[in-house]
């Protein structure tokens, strides 16, 4: 128990993102880890024990260690090595089943607040941000109230990608021609962290963002800020334009969208794809 409560306030001090989580799902995360972690050192901490206690019961010193060269089985040693691990594998199994389910990053989650939708498109390299509701749309940053679910619809204009707000919660990949979902809240205003958790070129390292959740006040002052922007995308030539690789790319605003450039970014990789099975049917 000493050992196990040791562990538990060790990993309670970690000053990292996943330990330190702003939001519901992140903090029901953090309980799974912490389980299951806890779990598994009922095996872990007995077998290091036992190493450094039969290598100094067993040493070449100690005249009165028995002695047993013809030892082979032991029916209570089998019961406990294989007992104790089954049991905790099938713990760890009902406990991985049920968070999975509860965790499921499309379902959504229940708040009396009205959810915000934010349309995340992967780009290289960088985030682009289309707040529909609003029309507007932001580079490397996004806004929303504390307590506020948000749903984000996830794709890519390039590669395979990860969406991840660690303090938050759930990371969901992003990959081009698709849609993926990820509900998410913050519990308290803050700053938290955003990136890309799937490498992708030369300037991966660069994609990072920030989510910034704010009062109410707080995000429709954010939204007036990038209503006064002078940028806009009106169509897929300026959403083209904005797709041009770049690294370590600043915070953009753009004060007006095309209405489902999102879905138009996503359409372009079907009808690419139908354009190819065509041209490789006419070749049959």
């Amino acid at each position: 128990m000493l050992f196990l409560g040791a562990a538990t306030l060790l990993l309670n001090g970690c000053d990292t993102a996943l330990m330190d989580p702003k939001g519901a799902i992140g903090v029901e995360q953090r309980s799974l880890i912490l389980t299951a972690t806890l779990l598994m050192l009922i095996v872990v901490i007995p077998v290091l024990i036992m190493t450094v206690a039969f290598a100094w019961k067993y040493r070449a010193s100690n005249k009165e260690a028995k002695y047993s060269p013809n030892w082979a089985h032991s029916n209570k040693i089998e019961a406990v090595v294989w007992t104790i691990p089954c049991i905790i594998i099938l713990v760890l199994g009902v406990i991985t089943y049920k968070t999975t389910h509860e965790l499921d990053p499309r379902n959504a989650i229940q708040s009396e607040a009205k959810p915000i939708t934010i349309e995340a498109i992967a780009l290289d390299w960088k985030w682009l941000f289309i707040y529909p509701e609003f029309g507007i749309a932001s580079v490397n940053q996004i806004a929303f109230p504390a307590n506020t679910p948000i749903e984000f619809k996830v794709t890519s204009n390039t590669v395979m990608n990860s969406f991840f707000i660690p303090q938050l919660g759930s990371q969901i990949y992003a990959m081009a021609g698709m849609q993926n979902k990820v509900h998410l809240i913050a519990n308290e205003e803050g700053t938290y962290k955003g990136m890309s958790a799937n490498y992708s070129g030369a300037g991966f390292s660069g994609m990072k963002f920030t989510a910034e959740a704010t009062t109410q006040q707080g995000f429709e002052e954010w939204v007036a800020k990038a209503k006064q922007s002078p940028n806009a995308l009106s169509g897929m030539p300026e959403f083209e334009q904005l797709a041009k690789p770049s690294e370590n790319n600043a915070v953009e605003y753009f004060s007006a969208v095309k209405p489902d450039l999102y879905q138009d970014i996503i359409n372009k990789f079907m009808s690419k794809g139908m354009h190819m099975h065509s041209h490789s049917s006419a070749g049959e």
